[in-house]
């Protein structure tokens, strides 16, 4: 793909490999806790599963908001957020 250079275009690349850094690790932390839960919980986790598992999933990140990054005391101390229940409706999915 090749295009004219247009000023600021590296910005907005490296800003746009910070969000997608960004989304990963958080993916990946969450993934995490998630998978300790099940396990502890004493669902089978099979390695081959967890292999399959990306966290490059971002549709739970609106990339066309703005945001205010205002962290509850908890998550300031380095604790997670609590898990969804999987058993409550998510008002985030569609029917």
């Amino acid at each position: 793909m090749r295009q004219r250079y247009r000023e600021g275009q590296e910005d907005q690349l490296g800003a746009l490999g910070l969000v997608v850094n960004l989304v990963v690790l958080w993916n990946t932390i969450y993934t995490d806790a998630a998978l300790n839960q099940l396990v502890t919980e004493g669902h089978d986790v099979k390695p081959e599963d967890v292999a399959r598992l990306s966290p490059l999933g971002f549709r739970h990140v609106n990339m066309l908001g703005r945001y205010a990054f205002t962290l509850p005391e908890f998550v300031a101390r380095g604790e997670l957020r609590p898990l969804r229940d999987p058993k409550t409706a998510d008002p985030d999915e569609e029917p």
